[in-house]
């Protein structure tokens, strides 16, 4: 097989999308060959811009057969370098951002039908305009895509109600390797026919397949929302609150993320119109939100759980929003977290999760084990309680070098995974493998389980085309 240069590549690509959606200029290749953390900027022979299914499965039947490795890419928001080309400059970078329709809305049936480069944003605000709801939610949804989500498994503010992304699916639109497409998609809740193929492909970031178009579930848009902003003592409390807020108002409660005081301390010190969301300060703060099918009695609820929280002395102080402004200002405190993070300089992160009963524990483990091992570093815990899940961030210590201390990532991260599996956990929640966490993957796994993984690729992808060097 002659190997096409960079050159041969873009033209043959050309001749599949048309010129105009083949870019090779460095200037016009640089966003999508780096990563929102910059730990990996990569090379590329082309970036394409297929603007149909069958451009990508002739994309990636043309690499196939000439030895071509292809990366796809959504949004480009991922965070563990999944989506971004090695440096060797012969990858295909594929941008699935031009599928971007949404093929169906049956709100009868509680399904969309979209295209995998469709927003998060715009999916929710096409369910909004059937009166239903797509409960995925990130930071990130405004630019984050729907074939990107699932890819990696997204997770996000809603899990604790809904699941997570694979959680939202009833079927798939993938192309393999080879350029054959997979049309499963299929509107069905039930269907027990065998194999459910389509859970190998969410999660998988793109090394087993291209999802092109999904079924997503929808449900009733909530008719009532209460929400509160809640200090209290110790991680414990968050628990104890957590387990009563379940009992008290069982589906009813739809978030439930805590903050560390630091956290809070961050947003209000860098972010434009932040404040301190109550008069004095905690160790600990939950953002708890209820949503109901219901127009009234929700307040009740909410009041009648904080009232027993106060009883039981589990919480300090609370402030449930009288308003619009007033509740988005709350979720800004959550959402603006890990953003805010890089104006106290470098910041080692994870993305841990151990059961939701451990995590108080875990924490109190956890953070001095960080503080032991680099005097001065600031955890900046933050997450979804409601499913174990630890955004354990550690801020650099106050006057450090930031390349020095970013130099450290492994030593601390090895620290925090001990933690971690004391605790019977898993050392990615929601943020996937890519090339950040590849070669922790195996020391972690059960051995038969990366057979089983390894199977699937050689069964899906014997030629190793499609994001090489990713997961595996």
């Amino acid at each position: 097989m002659t190997e096409l240069s960079p050159a041969e590549i873009a033209t043959r690509m050309a001749a599949i999308v048309g010129d105009k959606y083949v870019l090779t200029a460095p200037a016009d290749m640089e966003a999508y060959l780096r990563e929102p953390r910059d730990r990996w900027r990569g090379a590329a022979a082309c970036v394409v811009r297929p603007g149909s299914t069958q451009e990508v499965a002739s994309i990636l039947a043309l690499a196939d057969k000439n030895g071509l490795k292809v990366v796809p890419q959504g949004g480009n928001t991922g965070l563990v370098g999944g989506q971004t080309p090695d440096a060797s400059g012969r990858e295909i970078l594929l941008s699935l951002s031009r599928l971007d329709k949404i093929r169906e809305i049956d709100p009868e049936s509680n399904i969309m039908v979209v295209e995998a480069g469709v927003t998060l944003q715009k999916v929710q605000e096409a369910a909004e305009s059937v009166d239903r709801l797509f409960p995925l939610s990130l930071a990130s949804e405004g630019s984050c895509t729907i074939g990107g989500n699932l890819a990696s498994n997204a997770g996000g503010t809603a899990v604790i109600a809904y699941g997570n992304a694979r959680d939202l699916v009833t079927g798939l639109e993938v192309v393999l390797a080879d350029g054959s497409v997979l049309n499963n998609l299929s509107k069905l809740r039930k269907d027990n026919t065998g194999y459910d193929v389509k859970h190998v492909f969410m999660g998988s970031e793109g090394t087993l397949g291209v999802i092109t178009a999904a079924v997503l579930k929808l449900y009733p848009r909530p008719r009532g929302i209460e929400t509160a902003l809640i200090g209290l003592g110790s991680a414990q409390n968050c628990l104890d609150l957590l387990v009563l807020a379940q009992s008290m108002a069982g589906p009813d409660l739809k978030t439930f993320e805590f903050m560390s005081r630091f956290g809070v301390e961050i947003v209000v010190k860098h972010s434009s119109g932040a404040r301190e969301p109550l008069e004095a300060a905690h160790n600990w703060y939950v953002l708890l939100e209820l949503a109901s099918q219901s127009e009234t009695g929700l307040n009740d609820v909410m009041l009648a759980l904080l009232g027993a929280a106060f009883e039981q002395e589990i919480v300090e102080d609370a402030a449930v929003a009288a308003s619009l402004d007033q509740r988005k200002a709350f979720w800004a405190l959550r959402e603006n977290l890990s953003e805010m993070q890089k104006f106290e300089g470098g910041s080692i992160k994870h993305d841990v999760c151990v059961p939701v009963a451990s995590v108080p524990a875990f924490l109190d483990d956890a953070i001095p084990v960080v503080e032991a091992a680099i005097p001065g570093a600031r955890p900046v815990p933050f997450g979804h309680m409601g499913d174990g899940n630890i955004h354990f961030n550690v801020s650099q210590p106050i006057g450090a070098d930031k390349e020095a201390y970013l130099g450290r990532w492994e030593e601390l991260n090895a620290k925090v995974h001990e933690v971690v599996a004391k605790y019977h956990g898993s050392i990615s929640a929601e943020h996937g493998i890519g090339v950040l966490k590849r070669e922790l993957l195996p020391m972690v796994k059960d051995p038969v389980a990366m057979e089983v993984m390894r199977r699937f690729k050689t069964a899906l992808d014997p030629k190793n085309t499609l994001n090489p060097g990713k997961v595996l």
